[in-house]
């Protein structure tokens, strides 16, 4: 009789942080303010938290109903409550979600980095792509090298940068953590007119988040993401786009954390997402090339999302690249999946099944 193949979902609540700087981390975690069973702000769901939950028990339903024998264990911070674990459990795979440690984004990283000297297989991509992808004016730098369009940059690491006679870029722009994902450190002040502007938000970005700046020249148009599927020959799956329309007329057009995660924001309820997107077929040609030479260039394996902002004129600029994205059943990557024919159990299992095969 063959062996059931043993696969543990591996996934760490993160640290949520509100507005006023507090800290929380679920009731699982170690928490020193006070406990959060869901994260809630002034009457304000944060989905982030949520999320991570939903993803879990939502990959751990699919894999059981494949017939894989499944764990799910949530590592809590504690590096040496994840080897504990590991040696115990002994998986034939791990199912990746961990997307770092307490409040460092650059640890997912480095978790990776112990399943590649562990030797245990794993879903998703590689230490390396996980860092460089976290790192957003890297990221560019290697596009632009490749000669893919991506909004014009500077990479801004001391106030004194921010120089009226240096500055190449043109008015809008937009300022960004350099080195976060998932929205974090994008609101509604982002998007900047003047000097002055811009360096009061360059210094936000220093003394909230401890980083250097990415400043971008703001793009104003559409913004759609694509879900790319896949190792030798990936699959790219239908473009979906964000529709801004529900969003007040006086708040920018951009995804802010607000808007990804805090339900009950105005934001969150504003923007949309639409699978298929409704753009002529010379402009989906363009952007699903360009996002499967991303997807590539960077390393991604098995799934990642690229998002992407069409201009006025319909010419694509890449965004970001997301190895490891959100894949709970009411995530974009998945709404993308649906509209090309897959449902969620077959998602979960052909990235299981790209994993294996790297891992034979």
């Amino acid at each position: 009789m063959k062996k059931r193949i043993r696969i543990s979902v591996i996934f760490n609540e993160p640290t949520i942080q509100t507005a006023d700087g507090r800290k929380f981390i679920s009731e699982s975690g170690q928490l020193q303010e006070g406990i959060l069973e869901t994260p809630q702000v002034a009457g304000l769901i944060d989905m982030s938290e949520v999320g991570v939950v939903e993803e879990k028990e939502d990959i751990k339903t699919a894999l059981q109903a494949l017939g894989y024998e499944t764990t799910v264990f949530n590592m809590s911070n504690n590096i040496d409550q994840l080897l504990d674990f590991l040696k115990n459990t002994k998986p034939d795979l791990i199912f990746n979600l961990v997307e770092g440690l307490g409040d460092q984004a650059i640890h997912e990283m480095h978790v990776a980095g112990i399943y590649e000297v562990l030797g245990i297989p794993y879903t998703g991509s590689g230490p390396l792509t996980l860092g460089t992808c976290l790192n957003k004016a890297r990221t560019k730098e290697i596009l632009t090298y490749h000669h893919l369009p991506t909004p014009k940059f500077f990479f801004c690491t001391q106030l004194s940068q921010v120089n009226a006679d240096d500055l190449e870029l043109k008015f809008p722009m937009i300022v960004k953590p350099a080195r976060e994902d998932a929205s974090v450190g994008i609101d509604n002040n982002s998007i900047i007119e003047t000097m002055t502007a811009l360096k009061r938000r360059v210094k936000h970005i220093f003394d909230h988040f401890d980083q250097p700046a990415l400043v971008e020249e703001y793009i104003d148009g559409r913004e759609v993401n694509v879900a790319v599927i896949g190792n030798g020959k990936p699959i790219v799956l239908p473009i979906s786009e964000i529709d801004f329309s529900g969003l007040p007329s006086n708040y920018p057009k951009i995804v802010t954390y607000d808007a990804k995660w805090m339900q009950g924001t105005a934001e969150y309820e504003g923007t949309k997402g639409i699978c298929p997107a409704d753009v002529p077929l010379d402009v989906e040609a363009k952007v699903k090339s360009l996002a499967l030479q991303a997807y590539q260039i960077m390393g991604c394996r098995d799934y990642a999302r690229v998002d992407v902002r069409l201009s006025k004129d319909n010419k694509p600029y890449i965004l970001e690249v997301n190895p490891n994205p959100d894949i709970s059943d009411d995530a974009g990557f998945i709404r993308s999946a649906h509209t090309y024919g897959f449902n969620f159990d077959e998602i979960v299992g052909k990235i299981v099944d790209f994993a294996l095969k790297r891992n034979p």
